[in-house]
């Protein structure tokens, strides 16, 4: 239980704060605990933050792999479509675990970066695996134009990485029709 403990107060304090305002210290007392209790768990904050990182990648691959099990039979604009929204809906449902991953990669400890990087390469590969082979099925169908299929996993990529920003600026309680909006001109572009 404790373990856990300090994951979600690391999580609340590392959105909040930062990495570099962030002490070891500040996370054992609002657990309840001695920060030497910490290296119970974790080596040192660097353990503790690369894991939370990691974790939080992984849970929502996991999520995107059990969701495209649920939608297999739709058309692959559908499959798409569902993967953006069930993605929004992550990231709305899960704002401090997004707000982390946005920090991490945006304003990340320098010292972490690189490891960061490959993490988040390793995540992203996964992820493209998945949109890889309805892109291949989109094409294949006739459902998709014609086009390189990693150039058309970036855009994808760019698009949710777009709204993942757009969030930050404009709340989520607005974002449902921009990203309606959003949608229906990528999906112009791919069909087109």
């Amino acid at each position: 239980m404790t373990k856990n403990e300090i994951k979600n107060i690391s999580l609340s304090l590392f959105t909040k704060y930062g990495y570099e305002g962030t002490a070891l210290s500040e996370i054992a007392k609002r657990v309840g605990i001695q920060k030497p209790s910490i290296y119970n768990h974790f080596k040192n904050k660097d353990d503790l933050f690369l894991c939370l990182f990691e974790e939080i990648l992984e849970e929502h691959i996991q999520q995107v792999e059990q969701f495209v099990e649920e939608i297999n039979t739709l058309s692959s604009e559908e499959k798409l479509k569902h993967i953006l929204l069930d993605t929004c809906n992550y990231y709305k449902n899960h704002e401090d675990k997004a707000t982390f991953l946005k920090r991490a990669m945006i304003f990340p400890p320098e010292h972490l970066k690189h490891i960061l990087n490959e993490s988040f390469l390793r995540s992203e590969e996964s992820f493209s695996a998945i949109l890889h082979a309805i892109f291949v099925e989109g094409i294949d169908k006739k459902e998709i134009r014609q086009g390189k299929i990693e150039n058309l996993i970036m855009s994808y990529f760019c698009l949710i990485d777009g709204i993942f920003m757009e969030f930050s600026y404009y709340g989520k309680e607005n974002m449902e029709p921009r990203i309606q909006n959003i949608w229906e001109n990528f999906w112009y572009g791919l069909s087109g």
